[in-house]
């Protein structure tokens, strides 16, 4: 075919295959200067990011070393140097781990550890993260190969793949499972895409072409279904996060119609993870529009085709009301809600205080989460399940905020079985789930269980005594505590206490 002989000619036969290859290995690998790089990178993105700075970020990309290793992967895999491959993932894994564990000791040395916007940014990966990253990774191969390797930096700007590892060190320092799962997913969409992208560009320029015809077909069908395995969730988050987007728009324009043209919706808050999604707005409007909040909640829902709950705090003008009027009443509006949230915080801290024994002062209030947490004291006569049920009355009245009130170091309760049974009835669940909360509020991972068997060692007709634990054990992982057949020497995790024989049924 002409235009292959052309490609093989003009652009193929003028590359010096040889000298990039070397220069590829020669940036791929760990060294001690590519780990110091790396941390100070690190240290530079969540500085940025706890800041919420993006020219912060944006330096933090410039001097990311980490392009290098995913780059002597994709060739690796061009190529099929297994050696090369191996010391790539060394380094790739090396500068990962360090920067993840850079981070958390930063994040955990911070007054600041609320999420910001930058961090926020990076937790919901989609499809557009993939292309980013794959029209990145394109151009930093073709720069590479045609020896204009100065300008890798931009592409690093535009894959970003030191932020997102510094926003999975938050979420370890902070223990956001949520925040670390996301940004995590959007590193391993980079990585994996830049290092595809260039065995793609690298085959494409004769990089691998003394490979065998069989060698070829597997590479590309691997390639595709790395793409499709990649595409397939990236392209569900999008499609999740365009539908919060026309819901946004419908509400705000239902809103707008229902007011009338002289009317302004200042603010509109969607909680989209409530059932039913959480609607909260701030409209100013003339006085002859007002409207009954219960009606606007029906006809929403029927616009929407979908539960909605819905609170509009209408700012009523009067007629003949000026543009400072307007600015007047979205001041005053502000103030009110300012105030408001300012009584609803401190009536919060002083109920979690009261039952928590302590004074207001200790009670810890994340206003822009609506978490309030307190470390209770030892009150006179009160077990866990005293404090569990303080943390529940507690959450009954302070609609829409988390409390959390950690309990002070008690025996966990006894857990109790009919003679012969081996099923939790609902006082052993009460005390299985009411240790699981105990062990989450103490930030303790896992809970000894006596009579668990050891992983792999389980029999096919267990004893009695192992087929109580096993039941123990399954509740606690359905609560996110992981149960274990020994607490291990040296450690401070909590031993569930033994089961007990019960009165019979």
């Amino acid at each position: 075919m002409p235009l292959y002989r052309w490609w093989r000619l003009a652009v193929v036969g003028t590359i010096d295959h040889e000298k990039v290859v070397a220069q590829v290995a020669e940036d791929s690998g760990w060294s001690p200067r590519y780990a110091f790089m790396t941390m100070m990178s690190a240290g530079i993105a969540v500085l940025g990011l706890l800041l919420s700075s993006p020219a912060v970020v944006i330096g933090a990309m410039l001097i990311s070393p980490l392009m290098s290793p995913i780059l002597g992967l994709g060739f690796s895999l061009a190529l099929f140097d297994f050696a090369e491959m191996r010391r790539s993932l060394i380094a790739l894994a090396i500068g990962a781990g360090v920067a993840i564990l850079f981070t958390a000791l930063i994040v955990l040395a911070s007054p600041l550890k609320a999420p910001t916007a930058e961090i926020l940014a990076r937790t919901r990966p989609n499809l557009f993260d993939l292309l980013v990253a794959l029209f990145s990774a394109l151009a930093g191969t073709f720069a590479i190969i045609r020896g204009r390797g100065e300008t890798i930096v931009g592409v690093a700007i535009a894959t970003a793949l030191m932020p997102p590892l510094a926003v999975v060190g938050y979420g370890l320092a902070t223990w956001n499972m949520a925040v670390l799962g996301g940004a995590l997913a959007l590193f391993v969409t980079n990585f994996v895409t830049i290092a595809l992208a260039a065995t793609i560009m690298a085959r494409l320029y004769g990089f691998g072409h003394f490979l065998s015809s069989q060698q070829s077909w597997t590479q590309t069908w691997l390639l595709l279904l790395a793409f499709i395995v990649m595409a397939v969730p990236l392209g569900l988050s999008l499609s999740h996060i365009a539908r919060e987007a026309v819901t946004t728009n419908q509400i705000r324009s239902f809103l707008s119609d229902r007011f009338g043209a002289n009317a302004r919706v200042t603010q509109l808050d969607i909680d989209f993870d409530r059932r039913p999604i959480t609607v909260r707005s701030v409209v100013i409007a003339p006085r002859s529009m007002a409207k009954n909040n219960g009606a606007l909640e029906t006809a929403l829902a029927e616009r929407l085709q979908r539960p909605v709950q819905l609170q509009v705090d209408q700012v009523l003008l009067d007629p003949g009301a000026g543009a400072l009027d307007v600015q007047r009443a979205e001041l005053r509006q502000a103030n009110e809600a300012a105030s408001a949230a300012i009584r609803m915080e401190n009536t919060i801290g002083r109920m979690v205080a009261l039952a928590a024994g302590v004074s207001p002062e200790q009670v810890t209030l994340d206003r822009e989460h609506q978490r309030a947490t307190a470390t209770a004291a030892v009150l006179p006569g009160a077990n866990l399940a005293t404090y569990h049920a303080l943390e529940q009355r507690i959450s009954g009245d302070a609609e829409g905020w988390q409390i959390a009130i950690l309990p002070p170091l008690l025996p966990l309760p006894e857990i109790g079985f009919a003679n012969g049974a081996d099923n939790l009835d609902d006082a052993a669940r009460r005390a299985v789930l009411l240790s699981a909360w105990a062990a989450k509020r103490w930030n303790i991972p896992a809970l000894g269980v006596p009579g668990l068997p050891v992983e792999g060692s389980a029999s096919n007709n267990p004893p009695l005594s192992a087929r109580r634990a096993l039941n123990i054990a399954e509740l606690l992982r359905q609560q996110g505590v992981r149960p274990m057949s020994a607490p291990a020497a040296g450690q401070s995790f909590s031993l569930l206490t033994a089961p007990v024989e019960a009165a019979p049924l």
